[in-house]
């Protein structure tokens, strides 16, 4: 589909400048997201930042409005919606986590589990599939979003395979010095 320029919207799309300050994580955790004047929505944590993160949601939110992000092992975030295309979120902390606090939550997440990665591919198929049917202004963070979990996906599968492999695998006997 080309503007009244000839250009086509996906690669004005794909030319934009990446914004993100610090590198994302994948990671499923449940969380609680509360506005003013309105009850607590449970969520899916996909990934996180220091600076931010990615829900999934399944109530309307709007963008540039804030609310308070509830997630077990952090304090409370306090986060601005950045955008919000059809049940997937971005948010953005008012204060960036601490390193420390970072870290510690993604150690906590250290390996996940193969229901884990399967949503993460599930998460990736849907979010293509939304990204091509999408208008000019979804198309980006919906197709960074499948790019994201389909790479987390293999190399979480990847990780795992190796973890289960391991040990599970019969190693042959490696000659003897003495031989």
């Amino acid at each position: 589909m080309a503007n009244a320029v000839g250009v086509k919207a996906v690669d004005r799309v794909e030319r934009r400048p990446e914004r993100r300050r610090a590198d994302r994580a994948a990671l499923r955790l449940n969380a609680t997201i509360r506005s003013t004047g309105k009850g607590r929505t449970r969520v899916k944590l996909i990934d996180i930042s220091t600076g931010g993160c990615r829900i999934l949601c399944s109530s309307k939110v709007a963008a540039d409005s804030w609310l308070w992000l509830s997630v077990a092992g952090l304090d409370t975030q306090y986060c601005r919606v950045v955008w919000h295309c059809h049940e997937f979120v971005g948010l953005e902390f008012a204060t960036p986590l601490a390193e420390e606090a970072f870290q510690a939550l993604l150690q906590d997440q250290e390996h996940l589990p193969e229901v884990t990665v399967n949503e993460l591919r599930n998460i990736a198929s849907r979010t293509h599939g939304l990204a091509r049917q999408a208008a000019d202004a979804d198309i980006h963070p919906l197709a960074e979003l499948s790019r994201k979990c389909a790479v987390d996906a293999v190399v979480e599968g990847f990780r795992l395979s190796e973890a289960t492999g391991a040990g599970s695998a019969e190693s042959p006997e490696s000659p003897s010095a003495d031989a």
